[in-house]
């Protein structure tokens, strides 16, 4: 290969006017003026470089070419996503895992087009700016893009532009850096005569690759809480796992025989509920509802929901365990209504968008249904958020009401207001028929994040004391107006001559100011226990209704278990499976995508860890959830009858 300097009056110009447009870019992003030194030297290098590659070195000059760039763009991803602390943080082995996964990548490119410099500028474009994309995901969801996402892209862009996205110098840095590679790597046209035998080499290699990726993350999982998947195993590796991670693997215990024992054990008639009027039952899941009680103390300059603080006759309240943080309300949503739990699901999927079709779409609905109940569910956003406009009738729901079907008049910040909501809730139940047994499921929106955007539509009212985090308080203002909302509701419904039951819960908790966190529990989200990392979990939750019914204080439960105890508290019979549930929770009362809580040993285990009677228990309801989701040839007709 022949190196050779050809300074040319075009060449300085081009240089001089990419150097100019980095210099301005650098300017506006705040990137040093190192950066900016550096570039501009280099630019001019490789501008006037003409480059010479002998036929008979292509292979060599290929391969080199290959395992730098692999080298380079695994680095710069790792660059882009952390900051100096959490790269370093990346272990040796790890790092050389995901060189590998890049260099699969850059093989297979050069196995089709057999040219060296655009394999090169294809593979590094594709994995930087697919690195970009997780950096902007990260941005506003607080957690980072996986394999479970891909099904979630229309629904992450229709609330994208209510975030706002900014380049700092750290992303200057990767496009000049990238830049530099494209301009470098073009100039190597390096074409290998024996392209057979060139393509076959690529193939083989990038097989050995991945076999050696599988053999040795054997045992590790997809890790997505915050950036853990970047700093532990590294972006792009912990992107493969979650690829690997998204096959269900059927229970080891699982058989048509364990199936069949338990449906004899739960298939006896399940005992008759009241045998009175049937109640009203709705449910409210409210946007990303919390209480910062469960992370630490908090003051602020007025009760942020009073209300729900004071609320105590004919209520069951307490907290509940979700999947999820900051983002994938549907998960919520589903473990809700079907009484099944993300534990037993790839970490970072979406149940809505993956796992609900028709033949195993049995939900809570099938039971509602049979007690001759309208179902109705409402959701002020779009129909196609999640997939909500076809799972919705998949689950059996009568009528479904979306954003078109809402007054858009009075928006808080940009969206549907509780209130306005609870105010079609309230329509609807008027407008009943006859003896018309009414279930009506409204999931809000007026909570959902990013919060640091100012609206001459809202007021922040309701503020820290001792911290001064604007999206802090945006979010407990809005959880203030919550409060005040479901306070108005309850009191409707408390004038009613009806019986109705009300069950409200969050959907997870907002995901916020990282140094809010540091101020409520002293360490933040980072170096957490177990026990201490499920408090970012815990959402708060209350069953009322408006006749007398008891009241009572839950000190933990999950929400896969809370339609058990809705059906329960509204005196309507339990089938098998929630009588199943039933059982369960009385040997593991709570439990959620990354641990359960033991009673034997009082606190929180990873699955697999627990006394024989909970992970026994445990691993039949993981056998009953396989079986109603994925068997569809014997699925069980006790636990999933949806006639």
């Amino acid at each position: 290969m022949k190196l050779k300097m050809n300074i040319t009056k075009k060449n300085l110009m081009i240089a001089a006017i990419m150097t100019a447009a980095a210099v301005a870019a650098c300017a506006v992003s705040g990137s040093s003026v190192w950066s900016m030194a550096v570039f501009a030297i280099f630019c001019l290098a490789v501008i006037n470089l003409d480059v010479e590659v002998d036929e008979n070195y292509s292979g060599l000059i290929s391969a080199a070419a290959i395992g730098v760039g692999s080298i380079f763009t695994t680095w710069l991803v790792q660059y882009l996503l952390l900051d100096a602390e959490l790269r370093g943080k990346l272990s040796d082995q790890k790092f050389f895992l995901n060189i590998c996964c890049s260099f699969v990548v850059y093989l297979a490119l050069q196995a089709i087009v057999n040219q060296a410099g655009i394999a090169c500028l294809a593979a590094h474009v594709l994995l930087t700016v697919f690195a970009g994309v997780n950096y902007f995901v990260y941005e506003f969801r607080g957690n980072e893009l996986i394999y479970g996402d891909v099904k979630s892209v229309g629904t992450g862009l229709s609330v994208a532009s209510n975030y706002r996205f900014s380049f700092n110098g750290r992303v200057m840095n990767v496009i000049l850096a990238s830049v530099l590679f494209g301009m470098a790597v073009w100039k190597l046209q390096a074409k290998c005569k024996r392209a057979f035998l060139m393509r076959a080499v690529c193939v083989s290699l990038a097989v050995l690759a991945v076999v050696y990726v599988a053999d040795k993350t054997e045992k590790t999982v997809t890790e997505t809480w915050e950036q853990k998947g970047s700093y532990q195993n590294g972006y792009l590796l912990n992107f493969v796992l979650s690829i690997r991670d998204s096959f269900v693997e059927k229970p080891k215990t699982y058989s048509k025989e364990a199936v069949a024992k338990l449906e004899e054990e739960f298939q006896a008639s399940a005992v008759s509920g009241d045998s009175g009027k049937k109640p009203a039952i709705i449910v409210i899941m409210n946007e990303s509802f919390a209480d910062f009680d469960v992370l630490g103390e908090l003051e602020t300059n007025q009760p942020v929901t009073p209300f729900l603080d004071s609320l105590q006759e004919n209520t069951v309240k307490g907290y509940a365990l979700a999947s999820v943080f900051g983002a994938k309300t549907p998960n919520s949503e589903w473990e809700f209504l079907t009484g099944n739990s993300m534990a037993y699901l790839p970490a970072g999927s979406v149940a809505y968008q993956q796992y609900v079709e028709e033949e195993n779409a049995y939900s809570i609905l099938d039971t509602l249904k049979k007690e001759a109940y309208t179902c109705v569910a409402m959701h002020p956003y779009y129909a196609t958020g999640w997939s909500r406009d076809a799972v919705y009738p998949r689950f059996g729901f009568d009528e479904m009401y979306f954003l078109e079907d809402f007054d858009q008049s009075n928006l808080m910040r940009k969206y549907v207001s509780d209130a306005t909501m609870y105010e079609k809730i309230i329509r609807r139940y008027e407008a009943r028929k006859g003896e018309e047994n009414l279930f009506l499921l409204g999931v809000t929106m007026q909570n959902h994040g990013g919060y640091r955007d100012r609206y001459d539509n809202f007021n922040t009212d309701v503020y820290g004391t001792k911290i001064r985090y604007s999206d802090v308080n945006q979010y407990l203002s809005l959880a203030h107006q919550s409060d005040l909302a479901i306070q108005k509701l309850v009191e409707y419904f408390s004038g009613a001559d009806e019986p109705v039951v009300l069950c409200f819960f969050g959907d997870h908790q907002p995901s916020l100011n990282s140094s809010f966190y540091r101020k409520l529990n002293g360490k933040g989200m980072s170096g957490l226990t177990i026990d201490e990392l499920e408090r970012f979990y815990q959402i708060p939750f209350f069953i009322w209704t408006n006749y007398e019914s008891g009241s009572g204080d839950v000190e933990l439960t999950s929400i896969n278990f809370l339609s058990t105890m809705l059906l329960d508290r509204a005196g309507i019979a339990l089938p098998p499976y929630q009588r199943f549930l039933a059982d369960l929770m009385e040997v593991v009362p709570a439990m959620n995508a990354r641990a359960y809580y033991s009673k034997s040993e009082g606190r929180f285990l990873h699955y697999g860890e627990g006394a024989v009677e909970e992970e026994v228990w445990l691993e039949r309801y993981r056998v009953l959830q396989y079986n109603g989701l994925f068997d569809r040839k014997n699925q069980s007709k006790v636990f999933f009858d949806k006639n």
